[in-house]
């Protein structure tokens, strides 16, 4: 038997219609950000990297910028070309990270948005170097789940202790300063800067249960696992919820920098 990992890139395949209704979007003030700290503007190029469903690629086409989605994951692209079809500038590009088929020096920007940490960061760095025109710039967007700023959000990140199938092993918060070094490159935390922004989402029980099997690490309907953790959601959310609803808040982390 193989003791090959299974390929990332399809690991959201069975929860693209969750995915499309209750991820997050990234909120406005990333462009702000942006705009101040790198000099991003509307006639800006962009490579949106492991692009999905198109979230945080509609974050820069309501700038006005080109977009070049590049997602290897047919099930996620393809909703995310039905979703984007009204913006002109939207370019779908089957790809991967490591290979891009983009031309060279052909965009001023490289983004990924909660997609980083599935890539090959040697071989991405690679990539993302040879698309980069010079003085480009490499974004890292993540949108990070508070884990206990409130009662809900602790009792929701045990649910998820309990019954992830690789909670632990997948989220976000494993990626480290090295891990980033790669990409960017030099010896010190430096090669990149890190800002946050604030951003939330406000569900009642059926978005909250969507979001919650829109992750790739819950248990699908077939596993043993699925139906208690759906019990104990319906659990936390009577305890928590106030007229109805309950809140995910989240710190929108946005990383960037040249690669060196």
């Amino acid at each position: 038997m193989s003791d090959r990992q299974p390929d990332p890139t399809h690991r959201f395949s069975d929860r693209v219609e969750n995915y499309v209704l209750y991820r997050p979007a990234y909120p406005a003030g990333v462009i702000d950000v942006l705009a101040r700290e790198t000099g991003l503007t509307p006639q800006s190029e962009i490579a949106d990297i492991g692009s999905g469903t198109g979230i945080s690629s509609e974050l820069f086409l309501r700038n006005g910028n080109t977009v070049f989605g590049v997602e290897p994951n047919t099930e996620m692209r393809e909703p995310a070309e039905r979703l984007l079809a009204a913006y002109p500038r939207f370019h779908s590009v089957p790809a991967r990270a490591e290979a891009t088929t983009l031309r060279n020096a052909s965009v001023d920007y490289v983004t990924a948005g909660q997609a980083f940490h599935w890539f090959d960061p040697q071989l991405a760095r690679t990539e993302f170097a040879r698309i980069l025109r010079p003085d480009g710039w490499a974004v890292l967007l993540w949108n990070a789940r508070r884990l206990d700023s409130t009662p809900f959000l602790r009792d929701y990140d045990a649910m998820l202790e309990r019954y992830g199938t690789d909670y632990r092993q997948v989220r976000h918060q494993h990626l480290d300063a090295a891990r980033l070094r790669a990409l960017f490159g030099g010896e010190r935390d430096s090669a990149f800067q890190h800002r946050t922004l604030y951003n939330e989402q406000r569900f009642d029980f059926e978005g909250l249960r969507g979001r919650l099997l829109s992750s790739s690490y819950t248990p699908t309907v077939s596993h043993p696992g699925y139906l208690p953790m759906l019990r104990e959601l319906r659990r936390i959310f009577d305890e928590y919820a106030e007229d109805g609803s309950v809140t995910i808040q989240y710190d929108t982390d946005i990383y960037f920098g040249h690669i060196v």
